[in-house]
């Protein structure tokens, strides 16, 4: 009975070694509850940090701005297209024209440097979304992109075919979407 001994000798050596045990075990639980404020608290459910503070809720919400006249390309291409410089300066060369993030436009627009937008929404690479069609369709762009005039910063999404198939089926889209969808 050579194992019983060794689960006494195993049993009496934790007795003997509580302490540090129970300070590794705490260590650890504190450790993961950092980890879970850290990565999955709400607070990190926003989207990334833009180089020039871009509010959604201000723009789209309070002013009431068209998605197209920022995105201007979504109505006749596969891409919305991201505003340039010239766009936010349309407005900005006037409104808080002297403020530090418009300051910071007026640097791109005068080096000719597009502004670095960091991407929010993905799409597996090899899908081809076409924003032009589901525009003409009249589908609103917060049945996929959710309520942006709410947001100030948008929380983004990664698109999945589950995704895609649901809304399909709901709406009565095609199905067969291999050479549509997919390259």
């Amino acid at each position: 009975m050579k194992w019983i001994e060794s689960i006494r000798k195993m049993l009496s050596a934790l007795r003997e070694n509580r302490m540090p045990i129970l300070w590794i075990g705490c260590l650890a639980l504190l450790s993961g509850g950092f980890l879970f404020l850290f990565y999955a608290s709400p607070a990190t459910n926003i989207g990334p940090e833009q180089p020039i503070p871009f509010s959604h809720r201000l723009h789209a919400g309070v002013k009431a701005i068209d998605c197209k006249f920022c995105h201007p390309y979504v109505a006749r291409s596969r891409h919305p297209g991201l505003p340039p410089v010239e766009k936010c300066l349309y407005c900005h060369s006037y409104i808080i024209a002297g403020h530090p993030q418009i300051m910071k436009e007026h640097q791109y627009f005068d080096t000719n440097t597009p502004t670095p937008w960091v991407k929010a929404n993905f799409l597996p690479e090899h899908v081809l979304f076409n924003h032009e069609r589901h525009i003409k369709r009249d589908f609103a762009c917060a049945e996929c992109h959710g309520a942006v005039e709410t947001m100030d910063r948008i929380k983004g999404e990664r698109f999945r075919m589950g995704f895609c198939i649901q809304c399909h089926q709901q709406n009565q889209g095609p199905l067969d979407c291999w050479l549509a969808c997919h390259s």
